[in-house]
């Protein structure tokens, strides 16, 4: 809740005016349990008089604030919202809001907590006299098994020092404890570690549009693990879309709230609305944002240790006799550093040295002279936090000394050792091969790793989904007679087209690598959206070839056998696996469905539609294919 500029004094009394009037009103915002929609609790709001400057809780906190009476608000927020709530007669959980300084002045008058929390709603017969003198007059409620007192971002760090005898009062009266906006303000693992909550609800800043931030994602995903280490259950606060919602359904986060599912009202539904509901139990699952690129793709140090040849560097003063002893004690060193101040200057190559040293008096010429006078000066240094990906920049480099010299690896300006170029061209083909599993490099769709992935989750969620291996008929020919340049614009138009008829939030596509593409289709009209990807397409791809190829309706070229053959223009085919919900227990893994994939793949190549479908429940395993031999 944030906290304003001071007011003036003449308002100095104004809250406590409304809590002696009792004044304030509470609101309920529902908490949904993903497994089956239904509402587990609320949470507890206040609002001061509607249709007043007060009647938003920032500005009736911000009062507060200035009046210097925050904490008697909290608590009289907190016997406005219990008795609210009893008074409603709903069942489930009731989420209140405290900072630590109240909940430690709570603490210091036990009674306290017991007649807030621990009788039934049957004791609810205050007068507005008594709950004028404050919280401990205040009419117990009902039973303290019901209450989730959060720990709110108004808190501190020094409020939360010899916190831990507050949280054991609560829970010693029944009630749970939770973390509030988890990832802003103070709250950090260190707290979490700490405090050891029941109950921990992700800020609103990770949730909302989650289903399109990566980075958001993985923060969440990184909350998930802690939390299945500590016990503690999620909740995502600041759900506002369908999209969000299914994405963190599908994550494993049992519980959300936001205005997607409910705004705080008087009286809240005591069930989800149909829309909130559909989504809720939607069977379709999401499509995660999840990064391309592993991990191991951004190794930094990890690299560079690998690459990392310790090796003795001499000083700026040493001489050329000193470089020739120190490469005739040690044969395997191909290079030798030059520093100075522990921080490298020069290198020396070991074949360029020798080749020189070999000739006609050299020895008795340049023996005693400085070594640098043989050294590369500016010689190639990786930093050794430097990514894979500023490696490679190396590679394209005009200055190519360090593919025969090698290069420098230091710590933070400091000498550590040698490098070869041969172990950096290895490091750099190295990731990019393996980067090319998570993402094509030309069109930057998820590639082969994330394809499987996706078809394990949607046979683990037991999701119906239609799987369709997209190929691109007469692509071979074409790419032989347009060059490369001209085949990579084709293979990125059919990604262009491919991702426009796919639902983002249902459909998952993924670029197997060349000309073969896959579709995961959540969604029900898949069928249209696979036969208009083929007819855009199919028209499009002409405006590739050159006029007299068009007007040709194709290019003369040579088959596999090198028999003069007319290839009409390239088109697109799309052969699909249908499975049904439930029916991927019938495959063997994600490996058997997208062999399927790729056996319908073969026969939509001879459909005149260009879309071939098989049954999954008919084919368990793959059948042996009685289509034409294919052809590019």
């Amino acid at each position: 809740m944030p906290v304003s500029a001071p007011v003036s004094a003449a308002a100095a009394s104004v809250v406590q005016n409304l809590i002696a009037q009792r004044s304030l009103r509470a609101v309920f915002q529902p908490i949904v349990d993903f497994s089956d929609g239904s509402i587990q609790g609320y949470e507890g709001l206040i609002r001061g008089p509607a249709g007043t400057s007060l009647e938003s809780p920032a500005a009736l906190f911000a009062q507060a604030a200035a009046q210097d009476c925050v904490i008697e608000l909290e608590h009289e927020a907190a016997r406005v919202c219990v008795e609210a709530f009893a008074e409603l007669g709903y069942g489930g959980k009731l989420f209140l809001n405290f900072s630590a300084r109240a909940l430690s002045q709570l603490a210091e008058a036990p009674p306290v907590v017991f007649r807030l929390f621990e009788r039934r709603r049957g004791d609810l017969s205050a007068s507005a006299a008594s709950a004028a003198t404050g919280l401990a007059d205040a009419p117990p409620a009902f039973d303290a098994s019901r209450i989730v007192i959060e720990l709110t971002e108004q808190s501190e760090m020094d409020d939360l020092r010899d916190f831990a005898p507050v949280i054991d009062m609560l829970r010693a009266s029944g009630a749970q404890f939770a973390l509030d906006d988890y990832g802003s303000a103070y709250s950090s693992m260190n707290v979490w570690v700490r405090l050891q909550p029941d109950v921990v609800k992700i800020d609103r800043f990770f949730i909302q549009d989650i289903a399109n931030d990566t980075l958001k994602f993985e923060a969440v995903r990184a909350m998930m693990h802690f939390a299945r280490a500590s016990g503690a259950r999620l909740i995502a606060e600041g759900i506002e879309t369908e999209a969000d919602l299914i994405v963190v359904r599908d994550m494993g986060i049992g519980s959300g709230q936001g205005y997607f599912l409910g705004r705080p009202a008087e009286h809240p539904p005591r069930m989800l609305a149909q829309q909130a509901r559909e989504a809720v139990c939607a069977g379709h699952i999401a499509v995660f944002p999840e990064t391309t690129r592993p991990a191991q793709t951004n190794p930094g140090g990890a690299a560079a240790a690998k690459m990392l040849v310790r090796a003795p560097a001499l000083p700026r003063e040493a001489t050329n006799n000193d470089v020739l002893e120190l490469f005739n004690r040690q044969p395997d060193l191909h290079a030798l550093a030059v520093v100075e101040n522990d921080r490298p200057i020069a290198l020396i190559n070991r074949r360029s040295f020798m080749d020189r040293y070999a000739l006609p008096y050299h020895r008795e010429l340049f023996g005693k002279k400085a070594c640098m006078q043989f050294a590369n000066a500016s010689p190639v240094m990786i930093e050794r936090s430097m990514t894979v990906e500023q490696m490679a920049t190396l590679l394209a480099s005009d200055d190519q000394r360090y593919l025969a010299d090698g290069f420098v690896i230091t710590d933070n300006g400091l000498y550590v050792g040698l490098g070869t170029g041969e172990s950096l061209v290895r490091a750099v083909t190295e990731v990019r091969i393996q980067a090319a599993r998570y993402a094509n490099p030309l069109t930057f769709l998820p590639g082969n790793i994330p394809i499987s992935s996706h078809i394990a989750r949607l046979m683990e969620h037991d999701a119906g989904f239609h799987a369709c291996y997209v190929d691109l008929n007469n692509f071979k020919p074409f790419n032989d007679q347009y060059g490369y340049w001209q085949g990579d614009e084709v293979l990125k138009f059919a990604a262009s087209v491919l991702a426009e008829v796919c639902d983002p939030t249902r459909d998952f596509l993924g670029h197997v690598g060349g000309d073969d593409f896959m579709i995961l289709f959540q969604s029900e009209d898949w069928q249209r959206r696979a036969r208009r990807a083929i007819d855009t397409f199919n028209d499009g791809a002409r405006r590739f070839y050159a006029p007299a190829d068009q007007l040709a309706g194709g290019i003369h070229g040579e088959d596999r056998r090198g028999n003069p053959t007319f290839f009409t223009f390239v088109t697109m085919a799309i052969g699909c696996v249908r499975i049904a919900p439930g029916g991927g227990a019938a495959h063997n893994g994600s490996e058997a469905i997208a062999s399927l994939a790729a056996l319908a793949k073969r026969r939509a190549k001879y459909d005149p539609s260009g879309l071939f479908v098989i049954d999954g429940d008919a084919h368990a395993t793959p059948q042996p294919d009685d289509a034409p031999a294919e052809s590019d």
